[in-house]
């Protein structure tokens, strides 16, 4: 099946070849999933069936809970207690892991809710959700009448009540919301105006300047409507919509659409990198690989309740909003590979290849000297990762111009000049030293058994020369499951255009490209 590309940008958040697969099929209506980040599966629900299940890749699908209330949207609080919209009880609900259950919100102003249906926690744990009336009705919920004369979006902090946070007359169904990466913004759609509003979160969490984002969400030609919706890193929207799922730019620019072969109601991330797309749908749940993660909610660090994160975790991608990342030091090492003599220095061995003046013209050496400093500071692994060869370069294999370059020069030998580190950047009391015969760091060398005994998993690559052995370092990297993260002014070789034509190309693949002071405030 081929996905919808519109505009461009589209192809940088999905293959537009990317599989469909189907990981479950045969259920009633399925709505409501959500990725546990400690023990990796899948909840969802299935509304006319009166059930909850779970899949993961070792157990396929499995029931959980019957009678499950009918419920619809599902979320985690930061310490992991599922936090549940149902349909047959009018009530916002918190599971907790030893099966407590604990009614958070049931009604409004003396009156039963009509039936929260979608729900998001905010970082400060106040929580929002929707308040359609899809579950007073026959099949998605239990017939009876309603007590509340409209339909709106309520916001709810520890120990208060539900606090109507919209108009009353806005919403013909609120369905699903979801904040933009940073919080400043709240998506709310509404499935009969077949639209989404955007607000801006205010200080205390009130919303305000109620605006339409995007509308004309419907065909008359495919089944779908807005229900479900997500934002990813970059503050792109994901909603359900006909034919499948469309994604909107954060200017309300419609990307592209992603084709299903059934109504799709709802999404979300998940697997060992969230970079899975599940979806749920009439009776299929599917799975889509996306090159792009969700916004970072808090129930992904992956904390549990009086605990740490599980040995087990997968881990959070960095959080990215626009203009800004943030990244736990204590998840990060910093590589500084290949910043040898012989490699960027006038008089060292491949002086005449344009590499000193690149360096330079990128301040490599300060900019690098820097962010170790700063990275240190706060934790950081720096990992020294050097090209050494014995005298006559026993070992290596002339299979490449540049080894044979290498071989020729006698450059990067044991105990001489240009094969240690430029001045300002040897090792340090605590740093790493990892020694490599070829241009990745991690060839041969034991740079992922110092990550898995430091449980780093996010790497700042620096060094030289960024289109050869920082780019394979960084292609292998993310092959290997690891967060890359590339600040282009630490890195040089030999001139600007190939510089240039590596950060601006290949390295956008395979790595989070940034600067070094975007890295250093970063790290906090």
């Amino acid at each position: 099946m081929t996905h919808v590309t519109l505009r461009s940008e589209f192809e940088t958040l999905i293959d537009p070849y990317a599989p469909v697969a189907q990981i479950g099929t045969g259920f009633d209506f399925t709505e409501g999933p959500i990725w546990h980040p400690v023990d990796h599966y899948l909840l969802f629900s299935d509304m006319p069936g009166d059930v909850r299940r779970r899949w993961d890749a070792r157990r396929g699908v499995v029931e959980v809970k019957r009678p499950s209330n009918k419920c619809n949207g599902m979320t985690y609080d930061a310490e992991l207690n599922l936090i549940v919209c149902e349909h047959a009880t009018s009530s916002l609900v918190r599971e907790r892991p030893d099966g407590r259950r604990e009614v958070l919100a049931s009604h409004f102003g003396g009156q039963e809710l009509n039936s929260p249906n979608d729900v998001c926690v905010h970082s400060s744990g106040a929580i929002y959700f929707s308040d359609p009336w899809y579950g007073r009705m026959p099949v998605y919920g239990v017939e009876r009448p309603r007590q509340l004369g409209f339909q709106g979006v309520y916001r709810l902090v520890p120990g208060g009540e539900p606090k109507l946070v919209v108009e009353r007359s806005l919403f013909d169904q609120p369905n699903g919301l979801c904040f933009s990466p940073d919080e400043k913004l709240l998506y709310v759609n509404d499935t009969v105006q077949a639209l989404i509003r955007v607000f801006d979160v205010n200080s205390d969490g009130s919303l305000s300047n109620a605006r339409v984002f995007a509308s004309g969400i419907k065909s008359e030609l495919e089944p779908g409507l807005p229900d479900g919706m997500k934002c990813d890193q970059h503050g792109n929207v994901w909603v359900t919509a006909p034919g499948g799922v469309w994604v909107f730019s954060p200017r309300g620019e419609l990307l592209g659409k992603i084709r299903l072969p059934e109504l799709v109601a709802n999404l979300a991330w998940g697997g060992p990198d969230f970079r899975t797309l599940y979806l749920t749908s009439t009776h299929s749940v599917y799975a889509i690989p996306t090159k792009v993660g969700p916004r970072h909610e808090p129930y992904m660090s992956g904390r549990r309740a009086g605990g740490g994160t599980s040995p087990g975790s997968s881990p959070a991608a960095p959080i990215l909003t626009e203009g800004e990342m943030r990244l736990d030091p204590q998840r990060c090492a910093m590589i500084i590979q290949d910043l040898q003599n012989d490699v960027i220095m006038d008089g060292g061995a491949f002086a005449e290849s344009g590499a000193p003046g690149h360096a330079k013209q990128q301040h490599v050496v300060e900019n690098v000297r820097r962010l170790a400093e700063a990275a240190r500071a706060r934790g950081v692994a720096i990992i020294h990762v050097w090209f050494v060869v014995e005298p006559g370069a026993p070992g290596v294999t002339l299979n490449a111009p540049l080894f044979e370059g290498l071989v020729d020069s006698k450059a990067m030998v044991r105990g001489s000049w240009g094969a240690a580190p430029v001045s300002g950047l040897e090792p340090r009391p605590g740093d790493f030293v990892v020694e490599k015969m070829r241009m990745s760091a991690w060839e041969g060398t034991r740079l992922e058994t110092i990550l898995k005994a430091t449980g780093r998993d996010m790497i700042i690559n620096t060094g030289a020369w960024t289109n050869m052995s920082i780019e394979h370092t960084a292609r292998t990297g993310a092959d290997k499951g690891y967060f890359m993260i590339v600040p282009e002014d630490c890195c040089s070789t030999m001139n600007a255009d190939w510089h240039n034509a590596s950060i601006n190309f290949a390295m956008q693949n395979v790595a989070i490209v940034t600067r070094a002071d975007t890295v250093i405030r970063a790290l906090g």
